[in-house]
């Protein structure tokens, strides 16, 4: 299971991802913003002037993020609870931090998964040693953490995640289909089998997956941006992320992991049928 501190807390953030990324005007943001430069609705105590209205406003993007923990993480920890704005001279570093922070803390969650998971077992150990030093890693001071080659640490750890989703791929029972990277914008998958299938970073924009069983697919890095999975049953499904589940359109029949939220949007939708 993963634990609380691989979720946001935006209650102990210094509202980074809405001063520390950009976005630019789109069907996604409703205007342009630097790096660096705080967005016009974040108010003076970090909280979000039109939460409640994000989507009708136009920024249906911020309602989709997720930093996995690396907010309150660089917030409290990194920084002791002194925000950018009280010290000033700490904001382009802790700008820069965050991101990084936030890819170490991604790779947590996905090895908290593979180390849930029984089938991986003949990885567990070297996960276990993985995680820990990735954890200690996210609790270095700034210059540390800018210095890392977070390219390197990916690369062990995608190795560990490969062989994890091999192992427990194979426990679908049955002749498993790789569509890794594949090209499914807007696909037509209603109902599909699609269990033990390989979809890693595949573009699943816009794909019709109403019904569809991704029981132990492997769904690290696929793009589900407005993707329909009402009805789909995505509880075992591997690698799933709640940035990926906020990007999608599901229901109430929607089955998820228990590590994953139902998204507030989602409770408008049409049943599947």
């Amino acid at each position: 299971m993963h634990d609380e501190s691989l979720r946001a807390d935006c209650s102990s953030c210094f509202g980074l991802c809405c001063v520390a990324l950009p976005f630019a005007r789109s069907a996604d943001f409703a205007l342009d913003k630097e790096a660096g430069r705080p967005c016009p609705n974040l108010s003076e105590d970090f909280r979000c002037g039109i939460h409640p209205r994000l989507r009708d406003e136009g920024f249906t993007g911020c309602t989709v993020y997720e930093c996995f923990g690396a907010g309150q993480k660089v917030a409290q920890v990194t920084y002791g609870g002194r925000s950018w704005r009280q010290e000033p001279a700490t904001a382009e570093e802790m700008f820069a931090v965050f991101p990084v922070v936030r890819q170490l803390h991604e790779l947590l969650w996905y090895m908290t998964e593979a180390l849930s998971r029984p089938a991986a077992e003949p990885v567990h150990e070297e996960l276990r040693k993985l995680l820990e030093r990735t954890e200690a890693l996210t609790r270095e001071g700034p210059q540390v953490l800018l210095g890392l080659d977070v390219v390197e640490l990916r690369g062990e750890v995608n190795a560990l995640l490969l062989r994890t989703s091999e192992l427990v791929r194979a426990g679908a029972g049955r002749k498993q289909r790789d569509r890794r990277n594949a090209d499914l914008m807007g696909a037509k998958l209603k109902g599909a089998d699609l269990r033990g299938a390989n979809l890693r970073g595949a573009y699943l924009i816009g794909a019709d997956l109403r019904g569809a069983d991704l029981g132990r697919a492997d769904l690290i890095g696929a793009d589900l941006r407005g993707a329909d999975v009402r009805g789909a049953r995505l509880a075992t499904s591997l690698f799933l992320t709640q940035f990926q589940v906020n990007a999608a359109r599901g229901d109430a029949a929607t089955t998820l992991p228990e590590a994953l939220s139902r998204p507030d949007h989602w409770r408008a939708a049409r049943p599947y049928k």
